[in-house]
């Protein structure tokens, strides 16, 4: 009896995994979406929009992935996890800063890391020529990206919404 529970049990959970992954995979990458999660800051939509980002087909993930991943680093206990994430996720933005670096989007999610970054990590260098590139290419942005940026303004004291 106590080996049938166990695998009705360990049944249960493989068909539960399985059905999360089928459920993620067909979660379409939406940027209003990834950019609410970023400003929310929830660990949970975090994890759920890391995969969403990792199944999806957009060409810039490993840019999205990695500011998801910087910004899970601030959610998380503990010293050693949250530079485990800002690490594997500022290895991973800056990767695609170097094979994009004309994405202004790149620049902005980068800006908007930088300027929360606790100054331990040294990760403010770019915050000047990132803000200069987000005004310059402001207009040419999906209006979701706009309204991000817009919205970021708010509350950053670098970036201002006079400044577009």
């Amino acid at each position: 009896m106590k080996m049938n529970n166990k695998l009705v049990i360990l049944t249960f959970f493989l068909l539960t995994c399985g059905f999360t992954k089928v459920v993620l995979a067909q979660q379409k990458f939406e940027k209003a979406v990834f950019y609410s999660v970023m400003a929310s800051g929830d660990l949970e939509s975090i994890n759920n929009q890391i995969e969403t980002v990792k199944v999806s087909s957009s060409p810039n993930k490993e840019g999205y992935e990695g500011a998801l991943l910087m910004r899970k680093a601030d959610k998380v206990s503990g010293a050693a996890k949250k530079l485990k994430y800002f690490k594997q996720g500022r290895i991973q933005l800056e990767t695609a800063l170097l094979s994009d670096n004309e994405n202004t989007e790149y620049h902005f999610l980068r800006l908007a890391i930088e300027e929360h970054a606790p100054k331990i990590v040294k990760y403010h260098s770019d915050i000047q020529n990132d803000k200069l590139i987000i005004q310059k290419n402001f207009k040419s942005l999906p209006q979701s990206v706009q309204k991000a940026i817009i919205d970021y303004c708010k509350n950053s004291k670098v970036l201002h919404a006079e400044d577009f």
